[in-house]
Parts: structure tokens; C-alpha cells; sequence
């Protein structure tokens, strides 16, 4: 840990009695989309330029940015109590911590992310065995020399790269990188040969925080509020008046994540109907439940969806 971060750190440890969690956020790709998901679930969290330590409006929470490669490490030295990374950074530093929850999401998509063994399209390399004896780079060192040791190929060097691995993959024989959408892959014109790990977003803690009934009762509360944000992203709620008479017809249409919720309305032969359903869905019902005489329609964007 650097001197800065450290500093930080240290003097957030104890800011007040109240300080229940240590928790990291991380740092670079995964930053705008994590404060998003913490915004959506009910948390406002303000970055400061050049700050290691984003405020939060919770004072049983202290936060600190650490870069997604390294914050299984701090969590389970008890750095701090918990964190966000991806899982393959946990796997890749072979950290000994809980994972509480799974969150799929990443800097551009909601799709779990691949580290692909990739080679230049004009490469005779078809299989993992075609490497036998040559110089492979990649952010994946560990992971990656244990991928050609489970296969019984003895490659020359898994070199560490340090960025714009695309780049390097006509400089040596193949890469190793990460990929959501393949397009950068396609973009420099590289194949993808295996995968060898596919990823996504976890919520983790360590065994000591989560061994602390209070502060796993907090890692858990925060865990369903942004579980509750992720489900929320594609979704809407409806509102709309209904006549009676025309009930089970609208009923029959809405697909909804429980039983719509049906009450009485001032006026006998109307009732009010709510519901949630998919974005996209949405918009193709509006005209269906007017041509079934549906009035005052409404929708609005959801933060939060607790199952």
C-alpha cells in the first residue's frame, strides 16, 4: 500500500464510535458504475479529486478506493472489513475471503467479463498445446500459469504486461486479456483461442468481519440494497385505472414479478392496478391496456427492487 492510501486509511480507522465498516471501493474501470450502483441503492458517495477516501452519508461507514486488482488482498490482511472486486482478481491472488454476493455489472455491459487466451488471426495457433515452448503476456500471470500447468503445456514465460496487451500480441506468441464485448479484440484483429476464466462483480468480506455479528449484519443490509439496485436496472413500475369489468382481461396481460397489486378506487366500477414489469416490455403494453380501456397510465424508473 502506498504512503498516501495508507495515511488515508489510517486516519479514517477510527473517525468516531460510530464507525461500524471499513469498506473498499474500486478504483479506475469499475469507479462511475460502482457509485452509480451505491446512488441507486440509497447511498450518496461524493469522490474528492485526488482523494483515496470518498465520503459516504453513512456514519457506520468508512470508504477508501483501492484498484479492483488488489482489494482481496487488503480484505483478507483486515485492511478493511469488506469490498468490491471482481471475482477474478480473487482467484487470481489466491485470497482466502467470504464472497457475500454476486453483482453483474462492469464498466460498459451487465455481461460477465472473459480473460481469453488471444492470438493474431494469421497465427497457426489453434489449441492451448500449440504454445508448448513459446512466450505468452498478460495482467494474468497466475491464473494463466496455472491454466498451461492443468494442461500439461510447458510454455517458455508468462510474462506480466503491463497494459495494451492487444497491442503485444504480435511481439510474443499470445495474450491473455479480458474482454466483455470481443470488440477490442476484433478491432486489432486477434482470435480468441480458449477461455480461461469468466468473471463478474462480487461483494467480498473477511473472515474476521463476517465472523463479527454486527458488522456482518451491515455487509448483509448492504448487500440486499444493492442487490435490490441491480434487479431494478431493467425494470419499471405501472400505475393505471381500470374498469371492473375489464379486470381479469388487463390481468391476463401483465407480467408481473408477483401478483399485481389490485385496490378499490372511490368510484365502484373502477379499481387501481400496480404492477413492475421489464423496460422493454413496457412500452408495448401502454397501447394494449388503452385499447382495453385502461385510463391514467404511469410509469416510472425503479431504484430499488427487493424480491
Amino acid at each position: 500500500m502506498n504512503l498516501e492510501v495508507n495515511q488515508e486509511v489510517n486516519d479514517k480507522s477510527t473517525p468516531s464510535s460510530e464507525l461500524l465498516l471499513r469498506f473498499g471501493l474500486p478504483k479506475g474501470s469499475l469507479q462511475e458504475s460502482t457509485i452509480d450502483l451505491f446512488d441507486r441503492a440509497g447511498f450518496s458517495v461524493d469522490v474528492r479529486s485526488r482523494s483515496y477516501t470518498p465520503s459516504i452519508d453513512d456514519s457506520e461507514i468508512s470508504l477508501v478506493m483501492f484498484r479492483a486488482q488488489e482489494m482481496s488482498r487488503y480484505v483478507e490482511d483486515n485492511v478493511i472489513d469488506a469490498g468490491i472486486t471482481g471475482h477474478d482478481w480473487v482467484v487470481e491472488n489466491d485470497s482466502d475471503v467470504h464472497e457475500v454476493c454476486e453483482l453483474v455489472y462492469s464498466k460498459a455491459t451487465n455481461r460477465p467479463a472473459r480473460w481469453v487466451l488471444a492470438v493474431p488471426d494469421e497465427s497457426p495457433v489453434r489449441d492451448a498445446k500449440d504454445l508448448e515452448g513459446k512466450i505468452v503476456a498478460t495482467e494474468f500471470v497466475n491464473t494463466t500459469r496455472r491454466y498451461f500447468s492443468e494442461r500439461g503445456v510447458a510454455v517458455k514465460k508468462v510474462e506480466f504486461s503491463w497494459g495494451a496487451t492487444e497491442v503485444k500480441a504480435r511481439l510474443v506468441d499470445a495474450i491473455v486479456d479480458i474482454t466483455e464485448t470481443g470488440s477490442s479484440l476484433k478491432a486489432n484483429n486477434l482470435r480468441v483461442v480458449d477461455t480461461i476464466l469468466t468473471s463478474t462483480t462480487r461483494l467480498i468480506a473477511s473472515h474476521e468481519a463476517w465472523a463479527d455479528p454486527k458488522k456482518r449484519q451491515k455487509i448483509e443490509d448492504l448487500a440486499l440494497l444493492l442487490k435490490g439496485a441491480m434487479a431494478a436496472r431493467s425494470k419499471v413500475g405501472m400505475k393505471l385505472n381500470v374498469p371492473r369489468e375489464r379486470l381479469q382481461s388487463v390481468l391476463d396481460i401483465l407480467p408481473a414479478e408477483r401478483s399485481p397489486t389490485v385496490n378499490e378506487l372511490a368510484e365502484s366500477d373502477w379499481v387501481a392496478v400496480e404492477v413492475v414489469v421489464d423496460e422493454k416490455v413496457e412500452r408495448a403494453l401502454v397501447p394494449e391496456l388503452c385499447r382495453l380501456g385502461a385510463t391514467a397510465i404511469i410509469s416510472y424508473p425503479l431504484k430499488k427492487l427487493i424480491p
